[in-house]
């Protein structure tokens, strides 16, 4: 079993008056953030709050760059090209390394959002783009995507990659998350459970039946309305099994030395 993994949180998505997640609460419970960047949620004062909360509570700061779908929080399908893909992540990790660099914070990490996400998933070339344009801007910038063969290829080709898993997601039997229109709360002890097996280097399936994981990255989904009791309840398992909790940067270092 694995002994250090980074913990992150999508978070920075609230917009205007209407309030998501509890970001205070729970940044300081995680190791790495990613910061929603304005088109599926978030706005330029939530970037800002976002990067004085990472940068006060030592949590390493991330672009979560998604698809133009506020109404959807980005959680719709859309088509993007390969190249379309490339410009929209980086001109979200722009709008976020403006509010980092004015307030002495670095960014170490981009990951697509929602539908985005999925669509690195389905479409090798969409994935190639958008690990290439992490790595234009800087070869240190590591792209965080879903652990297994698209990760493994693009790490391959010698570029930074976060294999990240899933404690509050369910996993269908070919090894692809389940991404909730609408998240729910959910056991933090199931949680946990899910968090150690991953580090185990297994998941269990809706199935029941279990897949092969290889993460460097575990993730707990900020929006989730009891988000702070799951990363509560990873953390204490974490430490009752002596596991160590670091930001990605170490963590790829270790794991891939």
């Amino acid at each position: 079993m694995k002994t250090l993994i980074d913990l992150n949180a999508d978070a920075g998505e609230s917009f205007g008056r209407w309030r998501l997640g509890h970001d205070e609460a729970l940044l300081p419970l995680v190791s790495s953030v990613n910061v929603a960047c304005g088109w599926h949620a978030g706005d330029p004062a939530t970037m800002r709050r976002s990067v004085e909360l990472a940068k006060t509570s030592g949590t390493a700061l991330g672009a979560h760059p998604g698809l133009p779908d506020l109404a959807g929080f980005g959680r719709r399908a859309l088509a993007l090209s390969p190249r379309e893909a490339a410009d929209a992540c980086l001109y979200q990790y722009g709008a976020l390394r403006g509010f980092a660099d004015a307030l002495g914070v670095g960014v170490t990490h981009v990951k697509p959002h929602g539908a985005f996400y999925g669509l690195t998933m389905r479409d090798p070339a969409v994935a190639d783009a958008v690990a290439d344009a992490v790595a234009s801007v800087s070869t240190d910038l590591v792209v965080v995507l879903l652990a297994g063969p698209t990760a493994d290829r693009i790490a391959k080709r010698g570029l930074r990659v976060a294999r990240e898993a899933f404690a509050d997601l369910e996993y269908d039997e070919n090894g692809d998350i389940i991404i909730e229109p609408d998240p729910r709360p959910k056991d933090p002890r199931a949680c946990a459970e899910q968090a150690v097996a991953i580090l185990g280097g297994t998941v269990r399936t809706t199935a029941g039946t279990r897949v092969g994981v290889d993460a460097d990255t575990i993730c707990v989904h900020g929006d989730r309305p009891n988000a702070v009791e799951i990363a509560t309840a990873i953390r204490e398992r974490f430490a009752d099994e002596g596991v160590t909790i670091a930001p990605m940067h170490d963590v790829l270092s270790a794991h891939r030395s």
